[in-house]
């Protein structure tokens, strides 16, 4: 697919599996909620492929009127390894530092819970790297409403469009970056599949942060 044409003036991430691989915990959390709603466990390619919305969007269909309970298991499982097991995806620290260097306007739109999110950037040293981070809760909706890209890019002097790229590994970045205007850059290995991704096909496909890095140069 063709490569958007212009300098992006704003990016903003998408965080899970495009900057950061926290999947073990993510998914010890989801299974400690599933085993105590009676539910059966999933395995981590299980999680990788089904975890999208916020919680706030996904328990309540999951879980009915426990949801609120399955929450609760979740978060308290999640807070009490996430920062230890947190790894951040090859090259990103260093694509995120060229890129903030550059003066691109930085951030991220993610479904992980506002203060999860800040605390791992922090562990990471990365806060510097970002305009803001918006995670889940943040915002009146969460992605793929175009609610946290708005706050993401609130009094930057930015407005969402085809000056911003939204870069993520799933379909509801994808469709988070269309719904709000953006540019939607899909970053993972896998280039997409035939028809994917008819509603919402990405202006760029990349590989890896590396990748990102190039074609920003190249512009």
């Amino acid at each position: 697919m063709a490569a958007p044409l212009s300098l992006p003036r704003a990016i903003l991430f998408d965080w899970d599996n495009t900057l950061v691989d926290n999947w073990g915990v993510i998914r010890a959390a989801l299974n400690a909620a599933l085993t105590a709603m009676g539910h059966e466990p999933w395995t981590l390619e299980e999680t990788r492929a089904r975890v999208r919305a916020s919680l706030r969007d996904s328990f309540p269909a999951m879980f009915g009127e426990r949801w609120r309970e399955a929450e609760r298991i979740f978060y308290a499982t999640f807070a009490a390894t996430h920062l230890q097991e947190l790894r951040e995806m090859a090259g990103a620290g260093a694509m995120l530092a060229g890129l903030a260097g550059q003066g691109i306007a930085l951030g991220v739109v993610s479904n992980k819970r506002g203060t999860f999110l800040r605390a791992e950037a922090e562990q990471l040293g990365w806060v510097a790297h970002f305009r803001r981070l918006v995670g889940a809760g943040d915002a009146a909706r969460d992605k793929p409403a175009p609610d946290p890209v708005r706050l993401a890019l609130q009094d930057s002097g930015i407005a969402p469009g085809p000056a911003v790229w939204f870069v993520g590994d799933t379909d509801i970045d994808l469709a988070c970056g269309l719904e709000s205007g953006c540019v939607p850059v899909l970053l993972r290995a896998e280039p997409p599949a035939p028809d994917e991704f008819p509603r919402h096909p990405p202006a760029l496909h990349l590989r890896n942060c590396s990748e990102l890095t190039e074609i920003i140069a190249k512009l």
